[in-house]
């Protein structure tokens, strides 16, 4: 299982590295997640450098992919190279984006008229790409997710986690790492934001 958080220069820490963080807790012999990005290293919109772990090329090759927000996606979705480097498939591939990672997957083609989450500066322009703007923290239809808010990060990896390895799982992984002392109160927000778009 290979889970890809693509990762762009001027990205939002909290949206790359918290769902990567918990994804890796599912500690799973055969998962590899991994900051995608579309150089060997990016600087975040706060100055943090990171590796890249995999390129915008391998996310075709993918089971999951999360596309990550930041302060530069606005232009980064009119790129035609970037956007030509990208070959995701909703049909074979878990694809969810984080914010303004929503621009990538209309500008993709993908959501088919799909409502969206993002957050309140991307609002607008997601608006002007034509799409509904929902006023909750996470959306999924079939293999298709959005959330909305950096701390929504956690909903996105808790359902890929639901989805691969079982609600269960899911929620371990959530309660791991709940602060001391609302970890139940985490584990069921959580949980009620995902299970009602988990398949079957």
């Amino acid at each position: 299982m290979h889970v890809a958080i693509l990762t762009f220069p001027g990205f939002n820490e909290l949206d790359s590295l918290i769902a990567l963080s918990l994804l890796q807790r599912a500690r799973q012999p055969d998962w590899r997640v991994s900051l995608c990005c579309p150089e060997a290293e990016v600087r975040s919109m706060n100055g943090v450098r990171v590796e890249a772990q995999s390129l915008l090329e391998e996310a075709a090759f993918a089971d999951a992919v999360i596309v990550g927000s930041g302060v530069q996606m606005r232009q980064l979705v009119e790129d035609r190279a970037l956007l030509a480097r990208l070959k995701l498939d909703p049909q074979r591939q878990w694809i969810a984006s984080q914010c303004s990672g929503a621009l990538f997957l209309a500008k993709l083609g993908l959501l088919d008229r799909m409502p969206v989450c993002t957050d309140l500066v991307t609002k607008p322009m997601v608006e002007a790409a034509g799409l509904e703007v929902l006023d909750q923290p996470f959306f999924a239809r079939g293999n298709l997710a959005t959330a909305g808010g950096c701390l929504a990060s956690q909903y996105l990896a808790a359902w890929i986690l639901a989805r691969k390895l079982g609600p269960p799982a899911a929620a371990a992984v959530i309660h791991y790492a709940a602060p001391v002392g609302e970890k139940d109160e985490y584990v069921a927000r959580a949980m009620s934001r995902i299970v009602p778009y988990l398949p079957g």
